[in-house]
């Protein structure tokens, strides 16, 4: 009677966080919408792919339905090839307002036979200058490869075809803000950025090369869905449906950290950490605390 009586309500927390989940294998039709650009972009195969186009008139851009607190959104891109000096394929979180909380991959293009640039940024509270660049050790527009952000209460990590490139840490323990109460949505997008993206601005797009097309596959939305304050709680729960929250998804493993290491060992190019510069002569309290 005691273990009947402990069920129903077990039951019922999975039942109330399963409901709360994204389904693992999204589609753009049905999860997605284009929210500028609409002429230069395209979904086709019953919504498994996705090619977002720049040229002259515009470039193109779309965003999830739902938004997101916690959980790892995944997605396959095929980068603009040739000259994509100028361009930036943008995919990221993002919250609303002044005060937006955001986590960020953004693809810088380059001139042909230059490496694109990995560019990686948090805001929290509207506030960024987290920025981490990498080269990638592989060609991005010769196939597609894996960019997945992960989420929790503890980190941030950014991983490539499943390695991890870098973490972000919560320690609001000792006052640092971290991004865990907004939630957040879903974005990509493909864009003129030739004022900044290629050496600075001193590169800029050739429009002879246009249209730069950017391609999508094998979206993943393996995140909590937040339909308001009221769920909020639902995706902080410790339970088996919010698996982001368990211990083991809350750290790298030894392998993933070696693995991290070796990327930002041969392929960092820039790390805002050791920019003593641009802070004066201090790095920022957080990164102090993930040298400990």
């Amino acid at each position: 009677m005691q273990m009947e009586s402990l069920k129903a309500p077990l039951t019922a927390l999975l039942l109330i966080s399963a409901f709360h989940l994204s389904p693992v294998y999204a589609n753009f039709y049905n999860d997605t919408f284009c929210n500028w650009g609409y002429q230069n972009s395209k979904v086709w195969g019953d919504g498994d792919n996705l090619a977002l186009v720049l040229d002259r008139a515009s470039g193109s851009g779309i965003q999830t339905k739902n938004k997101f607190l916690f959980g790892s959104i995944e997605m396959q891109i095929k980068l603009v090839s040739g000259n994509s000096a100028g361009t930036v394929t943008a995919y990221y979180m993002s919250s609303t307002g002044d005060a937006h909380d955001e986590i960020d991959f953004e693809f810088l293009g380059n001139v042909s036979g230059q490496p694109y640039t990995i560019h990686t940024n948090v805001f929290v509270g509207g506030i960024g200058n987290k920025e981490q660049q990498f080269y990638p050790w592989f060609d991005p527009t010769s196939d597609f490869h894996n960019y997945t952000i992960h989420w929790n209460p503890s980190l941030i990590a950014w991983f490539v075809d499943g390695i991890p490139i870098r973490v972000f840490r919560n320690y609001e323990s000792i006052g640092l803000p971290y991004p865990n109460s907004q939630a957040m949505t879903a974005y990509s997008s493909l864009w003129n950025a030739d004022n900044w993206a290629t050496r600075g601005g001193l590169v800029k797009i050739d429009w002879s090369c246009a249209p730069f097309v950017a391609r999508y596959r094998g979206m993943k939305l393996r995140a909590c869905n937040w339909y308001g304050p009221k769920n909020t709680q639902y995706c902080w729960m410790n339970t088996p449906a919010n698996w982001w929250s368990s211990p083991e998804n809350s750290r790298l493993s030894y392998a993933q950290i070696g693995k991290m290491e070796w990327v930002q060992s041969n392929y960092m190019i820039y790390d805002y950490c050791k920019d003593v510069y641009r802070f004066h002569g201090e790095i920022p309290a957080e990164c102090y605390q993930q040298q400990q």
